[in-house]
């Protein structure tokens, strides 16, 4: 069974990228440096009128953690509705509770109006925020989920190679484990080889300069000195050798 790979995008321009490079699936997001957050009414439009693949959509209102109050349900569950409209294919989710369980009433109410329509769901990665991850996988198996995408509970999936191999083995095929965080051509391989998972999650990003011709130097628009300058997008050619890499 070939390895697939879902790209984390985060752009029109990624996800096109994803798909001429041989990805399955779009996980579709913005701010990626603060973990990912729900993309633009109009990015989710433009994505979908332009795939081919499967486009899910990543529900998270903020950065930080995953303990949300009443009011970012309901924008959560009012994004979930508009994926529904716009003709996505699944949504990724997950929210907690504060002792770091998870919060299964609210979830399950977003996998059951998800899947109601058709949609997928992939519970992300505040399953590695977990306090116990071995009942949170049955928790989210039993709400319906599809996939996790998981890091182990590391900072990096190959950091969490070993717990990741657990979760498969405790898994036993009732729902897919899908390493990211970290996964590039130098570890996909012996990712695969070492846990046996069967798709893998990855940016696949590259740093693209800026065609302006003009640079204000004498001001920084954000912490990290020459954002203003370069973009980050998915590379064609990094998604085809990971998926190269992962079925070698």
């Amino acid at each position: 069974m070939q390895v697939s790979l879902e790209v984390c995008a985060n752009s029109v321009t990624s996800a096109l990228a994803a798909q001429e490079g041989g990805a399955v699936r779009v996980e579709l997001c913005e701010n990626l440096k603060e973990g990912g957050t729900t993309p633009s009414h109009g990015t989710i439009l433009m994505a979908r009128s332009l795939l081919h693949i499967k486009l899910y959509v990543l529900i998270r209102p903020r950065g930080g953690d995953f303990l949300y109050n009443d009011m970012e349900y309901k924008l959560m569950m009012a994004d979930i509705r508009y994926c529904i409209d716009a003709g996505c294919d699944g949504v990724v989710i997950g929210i907690l509770n504060e002792d770091g369980n998870i919060d299964i009433e609210r979830c399950t109410e977003m996998v059951r109006l998800a899947r109601q329509w058709g949609l997928g769901v992939t519970f992300h990665r505040a399953f590695d925020m977990c306090a116990d991850q071995h009942k949170a996988l049955e928790e989210i198996i039993e709400m319906g989920c599809e996939r996790v995408l998981t890091s182990g509970g590391k900072s990096t999936a190959i950091e969490g190679a070993s717990n990741l191999n657990r979760l498969v083995e405790q898994a036993a095929g009732r729902i897919s484990i899908m390493p990211g965080s970290g996964v590039s051509e130098a570890n996909v391989a012996d990712l695969i080889h070492f846990t046996g998972v069967k798709e893998v999650h990855s940016s696949a990003r590259i740093k693209v300069a800026s065609k302006m011709k003009f640079h204000n130097e004498s001001i920084m628009m954000s912490a990290e000195a020459g954002d203003e300058y370069s973009i980050d997008v998915t590379g064609v050619d990094r998604v085809k050798e990971l998926i190269r890499l992962a079925n070698s």
